[in-house]
């Protein structure tokens, strides 16, 4: 299963008031493991940026102002997320930004949903932790997430940091380290809420148990069916030759 982490920054918080994209970011993960694929553009928005919205990702309109247009990187973002699901925190407010940007455009593609399923974590963490703080850093926080780089947002970063919350979340391993530049990467696998077994591909190793741990195993079982009558984890044949072999030895 392919999947693509996605967050985007902006100008401001309504689409439908003419706010534009500045920045898209994005992580693919495959079966649940990040490749170390990512999309990142800045985009000019053409328009000034609300000051609200600066304060939260720093940048400034003259920041952006030699970067390409929407519809300049548009083809090269679609192909990008094509077939994929997008996992996306408080996802209609991103994928109703990209919706107005992919109308300017004459792209023949006019919703990000014709392209690619969506799934949003938002709505995910809220079914999982009613009535609590579900903010990309709150999850961070209850998943021991690594978010000690995130002085202001930004849409890669923040990709990468929903992806380690998305796959401890959902159950997987899923611990993003953080590099010196502030960006994250599959460094290591792991989370303290989450643990799977992780197979490299080679052949299955089966250990055995030794007939010394075998014996030690079935007396065990006797002494929890002697001191309970029965004993679920073994067969009762067993445990009782053992019982009856090892009566001197058990007491």
């Amino acid at each position: 299963m392919r999947q693509i982490v996605l967050d985007t920054e902006t100008t401001g918080l309504e689409a439908g008031l003419g706010h534009r994209i500045i920045e898209i970011g994005c992580v693919e993960l495959v079966n649940r493991r990040p490749t170390g694929r990512t999309f990142h553009r800045y985009v000019n928005p053409e328009r000034d940026i609300d000051a609200a919205a600066a304060d939260v990702h720093g940048m400034a309109r003259a920041d952006l102002a030699g970067e390409p247009l929407f519809a300049e990187v548009a083809d090269e973002f679609l192909a990008f997320i094509a077939d994929a699901e997008l996992v996306i925190h408080n996802a209609p407010f991103d994928v109703g930004f990209l919706d107005a940007e992919l109308a300017r455009t004459n792209a023949p593609t006019r919703t990000i949903t014709s392209v690619a399923r969506v799934l949003d974590t938002l709505a995910l963490a809220r079914q999982r932790h009613p009535g609590q703080r579900n903010t990309l850093d709150a999850l961070c926080k209850r998943y021991s997430i690594d978010n000690s780089n995130r002085d202001l947002h930004g849409a890669l970063l923040d990709a990468r940091l929903l992806a380690g919350v998305y796959l401890a979340m959902t159950g997987g391993q899923a611990a993003l380290a953080l590099d010196d530049r502030g960006f994250a990467h599959a460094a290591s696998l792991g989370s303290a809420a989450a643990r799977a077994p992780l197979r490299s591909g080679g052949p299955l190793l089966v250990i055995m148990a030794t007939p010394d741990e075998l014996v030690a195993h079935e007396a065990l079982l006797a002494l929890v069916a002697k001191a309970s009558g029965r004993c679920a984890w073994g067969s009762a044949d067993g445990a009782g030759r053992l019982a009856e072999s090892k009566t001197g030895a058990i007491g």
